[in-house]
């Protein structure tokens, strides 16, 4: 009996502690709860007072009013932009970049002035690596406003951003990563006639425009005046993050917007001398969605434009390949700045002499079919690009379908002309078999490799179809 008594009093006592802990533990949650909201209120009426002194307050454009924590947070950021900020934190902030660049690679970032013409996809994840990398003056420049279909994509753009311009959104969300950027928003579009105003002191310039007459302007402006630019070519309709690259305007392959863009700049008198990201993908079966039938019905489509020469239908867009766009303008700049420049971008896949090798073999077994030398064939070093990695993916197109030792592009059928759609890869023997057994005797290869193999054929055809369609060829 004593020893169940003893029992029961140390449980009373273990309960009695527990309480009182938790009891204890509530009061001072409380009590840190009430001094913090003691302590907000002070900052918003501090905050408020030093507005009313002199320091204009933000304008809250949509007409609803914010909530005390939301209003207060937001005139702190404004009010801290406006003073100085210790560069014992701003170096604790950047410390991973001083780790890579050292000090004086910093300072260039950190000196670096920025302009980035259009705000969208691309521009706004440009603008806010370049911020948080400790670029600390930029400018953007964008006429455009936030719609339900741009939070698939933007960088800072919410459900509350819808119907308000792209640059509010992306500066509100710059001066929360860094209290000390100087950011310069300019709600309007870049016109020639006046666009340097847009463009005095920067380093880079940045052109994530859409409209490729605005884009071609742009670059021509810069490239006129020395000033250095960044161009964005289409991430539209793109899905394949391996194939995006950096390079010179001039080396463009595989982009229809880049192509334009190379042609228009050719024509006044601009072949090289820009840098540019771009993707070598080939588009699949996406293409602009066409305007309701109801539309046309209406009247001049062109008048749905928010200006002249802008795009009325939508393109396709898959989120992640802009802001990859975004993130490699970004790095190139920053680079830049630091004095660490990516002077030679990687070329596609490094296998340019391998491509000069097909064509010169192709080249070589097509004057011994026709039985005469010929000196130029009808397709390129981008046409064995395109048929030698995307449609047969660097394999032979005879099952399993192995990486050949010694791959070998020949004509598929004796009987028509050698084009993109009458070419294939074979590895050498198959090659050689083929040779000898169809293109020699002009032979149906259906007959010699099978129904599988003429089906891939046939399959690589049409999506040969759809890219001149795509490319405008």
């Amino acid at each position: 009996m004593n020893v169940l008594t003893t029992r029961s009093h140390r449980t009373q006592l273990v309960i009695t502690g527990l309480s009182a802990c938790l009891v204890t533990s509530a009061l001072f949650t409380a009590y840190n709860a009430y001094t913090k909201r003691k302590r907000r209120r002070s900052l918003a009426e501090q905050i408020r007072q030093s507005l009313a002194a002199g320091i204009d307050a933000p304008v809250v454009e949509s007409g609803v009013a914010l909530k005390d924590e939301i209003l207060t947070e937001e005139l702190f950021i404004r009010t801290a932009s406006k003073g100085t900020y210790d560069e014992d934190l701003i170096r604790e902030q950047l410390a991973r970049n001083y780790a890579f660049f050292g000090e004086e690679g910093m300072a260039g970032v950190r000196g670096g002035s920025v302009v980035i013409v259009g705000c969208g996809g691309v521009g706004s994840w440009a603008a806010v690596m370049l911020v948080r990398s400790g670029v600390s003056k930029i400018r953007l420049v964008d006429f455009d406003y936030v719609t339900l279909s741009s939070l698939n994509r933007h960088a800072t753009a919410t459900l509350a951003d819808v119907g308000t311009p792209k640059v509010a959104c992306i500066e509100r969300t710059l001066r929360q990563i860094s209290r000390w950027v100087d950011v310069d928003g300019r709600i309007e579009i870049w016109r020639k006639e006046d666009g340097g105003r847009l463009l005095e002191g920067a380093n880079w310039v940045v052109d994530a425009i859409d409209n490729i007459t605005t884009k071609v302007d742009l670059l021509k402006y810069c490239h006129d005046r020395n000033i250095r630019v960044f161009s964005s070519m289409g991430a539209g309709a793109k899905c394949d993050p391996t194939r995006i690259q950096i390079s010179d305007i001039s080396y463009t392959i595989y982009d229809p917007l880049a192509r334009a863009v190379r042609r228009r700049l050719r024509s006044k008198g601009v072949s090289s001398g820009i840098p540019v990201v771009y993707s070598t993908e080939v588009p699949g079966d996406v293409k602009l969605l066409p305007l309701p039938e109801e539309e046309f019905e209406k009247g001049n489509v062109k008048e749905l434009n928010a200006f002249d020469d802008f795009r009325v239908r939508i393109l396709p867009v898959l989120g992640p390949l802009p802001s990859m766009f975004g993130l490699h303008i970004a790095s190139y700049i920053i680079c830049d700045l630091a004095k660490k420049p990516i002077l030679n971008p990687l070329p596609i896949k490094n296998r340019r002499k391998l491509y000069e090798r097909l064509l010169r073999d192709l080249l070589h077994r097509e004057s011994k079919l026709l039985g005469k030398q010929i000196n130029k064939l009808p397709i390129d070093e981008d046409d064995v690009f395109l048929i030698f990695e995307d449609l047969q993916l660097g394999r032979s197109v005879v099952p399993p379908h192995a990486v050949p030792s010694r791959p070998q592009l020949i004509r598929w059928d004796a009987r028509k002309a050698l084009s993109l759609e009458n070419c294939v890869v074979f590895e050498f023997s198959e090659a050689e078999r083929h040779a000898r057994e169809c293109l020699s005797v002009r032979r149906d290869p259906r007959e010699v490799w099978g129904d599988e193999v003429y089906a891939i054929v046939v399959r690589n055809a049409a999506r040969i179809a759809r890219y001149r369609e795509w490319v405008g060829l």
